[in-house]
């Protein structure tokens, strides 16, 4: 009888749990909101003190939760990147072949992000978002001075690990995993005895991974009631054309432009790496952050698709900090949607620079913070738009950036699949099995409680 109620309480997959986290969040955050506009907040009294229920739920418990949830996904990055990059490094039998790994995987995510930006541009000049629109607004935005691309190259060597550790550089952390990984690999016995330490440690952080998402249901349930419960749905019916754009176009690069790429580089099934995509996709969604995904993004890889962790560790890390695919749409759309609202007639030439400049500016802000924002003020003044135009959209920039972080983590593990078979890193019988990785997601809570 006990076995039969575990296979029951077990039968809801993971995706399906975090579906009805993600819906049950939007419903609960929109009711909320509806429910305070209307009538006004609600609000009770405790010892003689005054509380607000807008507080206590919106800003109190589900603002809390959603941080804390946040931070145990960021907690297992670093930790994750180190160690998993070590090992695949430690493990290459050939020096060169991290050349090509690096070569391959930084053409690729170059090459997708100039197609993404090339496709924002075009079907925004055919729909005219903003045309005929006449808005003002009261917000200012401020250019931040984005460091050129020859200073990330500089800044990406590591005066201090620990310290670059310590802030989440990620392209630092990268640089100093893979300097560490191939030391160890010319080491010797040495080298082999912490080669296996680093192994057991790669076990343990993708079992801790495996807890985290059962818990995920509950954390996105709060980011969606939180984020659903202060959006401003008036600004995004004000910019509804604009809006429904970016995810269009979003749409299309992520399920034609990635599966005539995957098909024709690798021959791989698209469907096959769409559905398998469903948890780190909605993870990307719901905390808007690759980097946040970076754990399951990175046992998706591995455990579902079949890529070789020694070519995972590097690809996906990489794609985190500078595949800006769904960035470089939002860009394209915004430029044309700015340049329109401004009335300012943009040639060919313009728009050939836009496409060069957002491309390049995917690697030359790698790792910045707000790189989007940055990125596209960057954009507008190569074409001398006005950068206070940033203002109009960022109203709706919240929304749009879940979307586009959903399209980046996938497109991260389409560049893995591709860049793993070209290097027969790639084990295409997990690939094709439905339910490779499948199990290892349900964790027996029951089973812990017991031996602790």
């Amino acid at each position: 009888m006990p076995q039969s109620s575990q296979t029951q309480s077990t039968k809801l997959g993971l995706t399906a749990r975090i579906f009805i986290g993600m819906i049950a969040g939007i419903v609960i955050g929109a009711l909320l909101q509806w429910s305070f506009d209307d009538s006004g907040d609600f609000s009770f009294s405790v010892f003689g003190i005054n509380v607000s229920t807008y507080g206590v739920l919106v800003e109190g418990i589900f603002n809390v939760v959603g941080k804390i949830f946040i931070a145990s996904l960021k907690m297992l990055v670093v930790p994750l990147v180190f160690v998993s990059l070590v090992c695949g490094t430690s493990s290459l039998s050939d020096p060169s072949k991290l050349g090509r790994l690096g070569g391959k995987s930084i053409l690729l995510y170059i090459g997708t992000t100039a197609i993404a930006i090339s496709l924002a541009v075009s079907f925004a000049l055919i729909v005219a978002p903003g045309e005929g629109l006449n808005l003002v607004s009261q917000a200012t935005y401020e250019a931040k001075q984005a460091p050129s691309l020859g200073q990330v190259i500089i800044n990406m060597m590591p005066t201090n690990p620990i310290n670059a550790m310590a802030e989440g550089n990620m392209l630092q952390i990268i640089v100093f995993s893979v300097f560490f990984g191939i030391a160890m690999a010319m080491t010797g016995d040495a080298g082999k005895r912490l080669t296996s330490v680093f192994e057991d440690l790669s076990t343990v952080i993708m079992k801790l991974v495996t807890i985290l998402m059962n818990l995920a249901p509950y954390g996105v349930f709060v980011l969606m009631a939180k984020m659903f419960a202060t959006i401003e749905f008036d600004t995004i019916i004000s910019l509804i054309k604009y809006f429904l754009l970016v995810v269009f176009v979003l749409l299309v690069h992520a399920f034609v432009s990635y599966s005539v790429i995957l098909k024709l580089l690798s021959g791989l099934n698209p469907l096959i790496l769409f559905r398998k995509m469903r948890d780190a996709a909605l993870f990307a969604f719901s905390t808007s952050s690759s980097s946040a995904t970076l754990p399951i993004t990175m046992e998706t890889a591995t455990k579902k698709l079949g890529v070789k962790s020694s070519v995972a560790s590097f690809t996906v890390p990489l794609g985190s900090t500078i595949n800006m695919d769904g960035t470089a749409i939002m860009q394209g759309v915004a430029t044309v949607f700015i340049a329109q609202v401004y009335a300012v007639d943009l040639t060919l030439a313009d728009y050939l620079m836009v496409i060069l400049t957002a491309t390049l500016a995917s690697i030359g802000t790698a790792g910045v913070p707000g790189v989007g924002l940055i990125m596209l003020a960057m954009v507008l003044q190569q074409v001398n738009l006005p950068v206070e135009g940033i203002a109009l959209i960022i109203g709706v920039d919240r929304l749009l950036d879940m979307t586009r972080t959903a399209v980046n983590v996938t497109g991260d593990c389409m560049v893995a699949c591709i860049v793993g078979k070209s290097e027969n890193e790639f084990n295409t019988d997990v690939f094709n099995d439905l339910d490779a990785g499948i199990k290892d997601e349900e964790v027996d809570f029951q089973h812990l409680e017991n031996n602790s």
